[in-house]
């Protein structure tokens, strides 16, 4: 209950000072991205895996919101509206770069459902296995051969646990192929990672 009273609070305070950037008050714009840079930083760190890519892509999310305030018309909050311009930036630069990891970025937890052994379901036992080395370049492996779109949903759901309509919200797109992404989004990280579930 605590949180939805934060959430609301939140999307109220984006509000006014939305209204105050779009009269051209950079002030208030400068105090948004106060508000949202870490977690949009952080959202674009999980899919390009590259710290400075990430940093860049976040500067342009920015820029890009920005410039387009003025057609920002309310229908998502300003936090979703916010998500779909750095989804899509990060998706443009994956296709750029082939989807290639130029650098190693520590993974949060994925919350991956247990059922689509995708991710381990226990922690390892020293000596039993693969070492932890391996496991994690395997997963990172496998997280960077996802299509762009796929490495979108993968990120909103398992790693910042959103619904299925904030993540339609956030990409931009309808609940039917957020969730046909994200079956197979899974469908392909159980292909490439199946044989670890026994592993660790």
């Amino acid at each position: 209950m605590g949180d939805d009273l934060s959430s609301v609070d939140a999307s109220v305070e984006d509000a006014a000072l939305l209204a105050r950037a779009r009269e051209g008050d950079t002030t208030a714009f400068d105090d948004l991205i106060t508000r949202h840079r870490e977690k949009i930083y952080m959202h674009i760190c999980y899919m390009v895996r590259n710290d400075e890519d990430a940093l860049d892509l976040t500067q342009d999310t920015f820029i890009r919101a920005w410039r387009s305030l003025a057609r920002f018309e309310g229908g998502a909050s300003f936090s979703s509206w916010l998500y779909r311009i750095a989804t899509n930036a990060a998706i443009d630069h994956c296709r750029k770069r082939k989807n290639r990891p130029q650098t190693e970025i520590e993974l949060g937890p994925m919350k991956i459902d247990a059922a689509s052994r995708t991710t381990p379901a226990s922690p390892g036992v020293p000596g039993s296995g693969l070492d932890q080395r391996e496991i994690k370049r395997r997963i990172e492996a496998a997280f960077a051969q996802l299509s762009p779109e796929h490495r979108a949903v993968i990120v909103l759901k398992e790693i910042e646990d959103c619904s299925y309509e904030e993540m339609a919200r956030r990409i931009g797109c309808s609940l039917g192929t957020v969730m046909s992404r994200l079956f197979y989004a899974r469908k392909k990280l159980q292909t490439l990672l199946g044989d670890l579930h026994d592993e660790i």
